[in-house]
């Protein structure tokens, strides 16, 4: 039985990742992906405008999926929990094939390069929040801004839990890590509600003496004036990450 050749598009990526996992990825050039590939540099860029976005060859779909699933939500629909639902399609995106993605997130950490065009695309995904609520939000005080900052909010909520469960190399539960951080968005977000299934934003008491209560853990960060907001992300994440367990 004869095995069909998988698509064009699909047999591209996967030659460029079988060629940045043996030589690297600065030492890939399009010129050997196509060879492996059997095509040419023609067919190359008519899937992808540059090495880069072979890396990341499903962020165009998902955009566009995300941005229609906004686009489809009525006022019928809470707009937190609207964004939030967004997001699970990012890591529905990585979940359907973890292999990759657990690639993806391991030559991503090693090429500088690589880290700076997958911010771009967190901050289109971010901006697509962010539009959809200020629509929701029009004419509310301070509307844009709690727009643009529950957005923020959303993006690395969902990258704290993707990450947590892109470290355990795929194994942990991809969905009960990212709904576990958006939760926390949508209990600080979202008036009156509450999860009293999860205790772990109750005030740890351990060590504390009688009547007394640990203080609860708070996060500053201090950032220049101006600042794109994909950059705050960065910088709450890279904080979050560095904090211990």
């Amino acid at each position: 039985m004869t095995v069909p050749k998988p698509p064009m598009r699909d047999a591209l990526v996967a030659a460029a990742f079988q060629l940045f996992l043996e030589r690297g990825y600065e030492q890939t050039t399009v010129d050997d992906i196509v060879a492996l590939a059997g095509v040419g540099r023609r067919s190359f860029f008519r899937y992808f405008p540059s090495k880069e976005d072979v890396v990341f060859p499903d962020h165009e779909r998902c955009l566009a999926d995300m941005t229609g699933f906004l686009g489809r939500g009525g006022d019928e629909h809470d707009p937190v929990a609207r964004v939030c639902d967004a997001a699970r399609l990012v890591l529905r995106m990585y979940a359907e094939n973890p292999t990759f993605s657990v690639q993806r997130y391991r030559l991503t950490k090693k090429v500088p390069g690589l880290r700076t065009y997958e911010l771009s695309v967190v901050w289109r995904y971010e901006r697509a929040l962010a539009e959809y609520l200020r629509r929701r939000f029009a004419g509310r005080p301070d509307g844009t801004l709690r727009a643009d900052v529950i957005a923020a909010a959303v993006v690395a909520a969902h990258n704290n839990g993707l990450r947590s469960w892109l470290r355990s190399d795929g194994e942990s539960d991809a969905s009960a890590e990212v709904d576990h951080a958006l939760a926390h968005v949508q209990r600080t977000f979202t008036p009156g509600t509450s999860d009293t299934s999860d205790t772990s934003d109750t005030p740890d008491t351990r060590g504390a003496g009688p009547g007394e209560a640990a203080a609860e853990d708070v996060v500053v960060l201090v950032s220049r004036r101006g600042a794109p907001m994909w950059r705050v992300v960065q910088e709450l994440e890279a904080t979050l990450e560095r904090r211990p367990d």
